[in-house]
């Protein structure tokens, strides 16, 4: 699956270099709840850190390829089903300075505290511009959470409760 390391090595460059980052989206909602395979893991860094970021990235190596498109810069390489994302989305800035180490993929990296995941998981499922089911996921995304924190649902704008799940 990662058989290139790139977490590791995508990590420790990040660590290498003093970059604020945490972990957001799906990834994220695992470090909270009963996690789901995913081969995807959405990262926010400090807007001021993000070319630095790019530039080192594509200096890692010749497995490593960097993409980037209007609200992320994607990171695969040869050697990995993994995808990294990185989020440009501004709204997600002020989640670094309260991010706290959880264990992701079976490494300690800095995540969203859990409230900044729910909201960023709502901004997706709100989010036209998302495929369909990419929203389907990020519905159900906010349903696990819900299910494992009920005390959040307060947090949650009635337009995303409506379409969510009920058990």
């Amino acid at each position: 699956m990662d058989e290139g390391n790139l977490l590791e090595r995508v990590t420790q460059l990040l660590e290498d270099g003093a970059v604020e980052y945490c972990v957001i989206g799906g990834q994220a909602v695992n470090a909270y709840v009963e996690p789901l395979v995913s081969l995807d893991l959405d990262v926010v860094v400090a807007t001021a850190d993000l070319r630095q970021v790019s530039d080192l990235l594509r200096a890692s190596g010749p497995d490593v390829k960097v993409e980037t498109f209007p609200h992320s810069v994607n990171v695969g390489s040869t050697d990995s089903d993994l995808r990294i994302q990185f989020q440009t989305d501004t709204r997600y800035q002020e989640f670094l300075a309260r991010a706290q180490r959880r264990d992701v993929l079976g490494l300690s990296l800095p995540v969203a505290v859990v409230e900044d995941v729910l909201q960023g998981k709502v901004w997706a499922a709100e989010d036209p511009r998302r495929r369909p089911s990419k929203r389907q996921k990020d519905l159900a995304d906010n349903a696990r959470l819900l299910e494992a924190r009920p005390g959040l649902r307060a947090l949650v704008p009635v337009t995303v409760l409506r379409r969510l799940v009920e058990g």
